[in-house]
C-alpha cells in the first residue's frame, strides 16, 4: 500500500517519502525550538549574555552562513540537474553541497577549538553551556546531512531516474540552513 501511494502519489503530487520527510521536519523543528525558546527566555532573565557572546568570532560564523546559503543554492542545482537527467551536473552539485557541509564543520572546528583554548566550554557559564548545545546539534544535522547526500551522489544513477531522492534530501539540507539562519544571530548578533 505503501509503496502504491508513493509511485502514485497523493493529491497535489506529494508523495509518501515527502510527506515522511516533512513529518520527520517537524519533530526536528520541535526540538531546536524548544533549545532557542529556552535560550530566549533565559537571556532575558539574566545578565551577562551580551558579554559571554562578544567573544565569539563574528568573521567565521559570517563565513560559515554564507558556505551554508551556497550549499542551499547547490543543492537545488542538484535537483534541477538530477530532473533534466543531468548525470555529471548532479554529481557536480551534489559534491559542493557535501564540501559546504564540511567546510561549515571545519570552521565550526575551529570556533570551537578557539573558544575552549580561551577557557569557554559549556561549564562556563549558562551561556557557553547553550551555544554548545545548540551549535553542537546542528552540527550533528550537517554531518548528517553530509552523509545523506553522500548516499545519494554514490547512487547518483538511480537518483538521475528517480529525482525525488534528491528533493528528499534537499529538503533536509535546506532544514539545516534554515536553523543556522536562526541560531547565527540569536549567538552572534543578539
Amino acid at each position: 500500500m505503501i509503496a502504491r501511494v508513493e509511485a502514485q502519489g497523493v493529491p497535489g503530487g506529494i508523495t509518501a517519502g515527502k510527506v515522511g520527510v516533512w513529518w520527520f521536519l517537524a519533530s526536528e523543528i520541535m526540538v531546536f525550538g524548544g533549545l532557542i525558546t529556552s535560550y530566549i527566555v533565559f537571556r532575558l532573565g539574566g545578565p551577562g549574555w551580551a558579554e559571554a557572546a562578544r567573544h565569539l568570532s563574528l568573521p567565521l560564523a559570517t563565513v560559515n552562513t554564507l558556505v551554508l546559503l551556497t550549499s542551499s543554492f547547490t543543492v537545488v542545482q542538484a535537483f534541477v540537474a538530477a530532473e533534466r537527467g543531468a548525470a555529471r551536473a548532479l554529481r557536480v552539485h551534489l559534491g559542493l553541497t557535501i564540501l559546504g557541509g564540511l567546510v561549515f564543520l571545519g570552521i565550526k572546528a575551529i570556533e570551537y577549538t578557539i573558544e575552549i583554548q580561551a577557557g569557554f566550554v559549556p561549564g562556563t557559564g549558562i551561556f557557553w553551556s547553550f551555544y554548545y548545545t545548540m551549535t553542537g546539534l546542528h552540527a550533528l544535522h550537517v554531518v548528517g546531512g553530509v552523509v545523506v547526500n553522500g548516499v545519494v551522489l554514490a547512487t547518483e544513477g538511480v537518483s538521475v531516474r528517480n529525482p525525488h531522492r534528491v528533493e528528499l534530501a534537499g529538503l533536509y539540507w535546506h532544514f539545516v540552513d534554515v536553523v543556522w539562519i536562526f541560531l547565527f544571530p540569536l549567538l552572534y548578533l543578539a
